[in-house]
């Protein structure tokens, strides 16, 4: 009994010393990241927001504009994403290992290519990145939130959006919506996607909380409406917040 307390204490004791600070890496640049569950128009309005960049649209029109993705952006991540999306060994997955393994793409798409782009002032705009792992595993598969916090940090190290954008939309809309995408484009849905409709309102919630909690930094936007109406919703917010519009 008492070895095993010694042990714990030491492991405790590691952990804590072990967080990295969140201090802001981003210099110059600028990182948006935009959250959500599926069917809520992540894709599209990123998509949208990049264009609107690389035409100009800024203070600085000469700023290099990145456009990246979760779990992915490497050639590390989109093995990960391949293994986590569609192989057939992931059926049986544990919620553990997924965690792991968006944890290990997100640590290499930190490190190989979002702080070298902030470092050189670009504007880094990002499809998912830690605040997914907050909400899907931490919230829908009830890891342990404290836990999947240090996961979180270790793989940032300390490397923070700036500014993400939530796109709320009602569980039963969204899937309607991805049910209709993945059939336009003869695409089947991955993993994630068959999940139950209890597992989305779990995110949804879980996404709502975090937004309470961060409100100087998540933006939540509803995207019930048109394409058109959410990326003028995404740039008025951008424009009053931030120094970029």
């Amino acid at each position: 009994m008492q070895l095993n307390r010694t042990i714990n204490e030491q492991s405790n004791h590691f952990i804590q010393s072990s967080l990295p600070h969140e201090e802001n890496l981003n210099n110059g640049g600028f990182f948006i990241t935009f959250e959500g569950s599926e069917g809520c128009g992540k894709s599209t309005q990123i998509a949208r927001l990049a264009e609107f960049f690389q035409k100009g649209n800024v203070t600085s029109p000469s700023r290099e504009v990145l456009l990246l993705r979760e779990p992915g952006g490497t050639g590390v991540g989109e093995q990960i994403r391949s293994i986590l999306q569609y192989a057939p060994e992931s059926a049986a997955m544990a919620p553990e290992t997924e965690l792991l393994l968006f944890a290990a793409s997100r640590a290499q798409l930190v490190r190989e290519i979002i702080r070298p782009a902030l470092s050189r002032g670009a504007i880094v705009l990002c499809d998912r990145f830690l605040d997914s792992t907050t909400v899907y595993q931490g919230v829908a598969r009830a890891l342990n939130q404290e836990e999947v916090t240090w996961m979180n940090q270790f793989a940032t190290g300390g490397t923070l959006p700036n500014i993400t954008i939530l796109l709320d939309l009602e569980v039963a809309i969204g899937r309607k919506r991805m049910v209709s995408r993945n059939a336009n484009s003869s695409t089947m849905p991955d993993r994630i996607e068959q999940e139950s409709e209890v597992f989305f309102e779990a995110i949804r919630h879980g996404y709502l909380t975090l937004a309470e909690q961060e409100p100087d930094r998540i933006i939540v936007i509803d995207a019930s409406g048109s394409a058109d109406e959410v990326t003028e919703k995404i740039l008025s917010k951008l424009k009053a917040l931030t120094h970029i519009l």
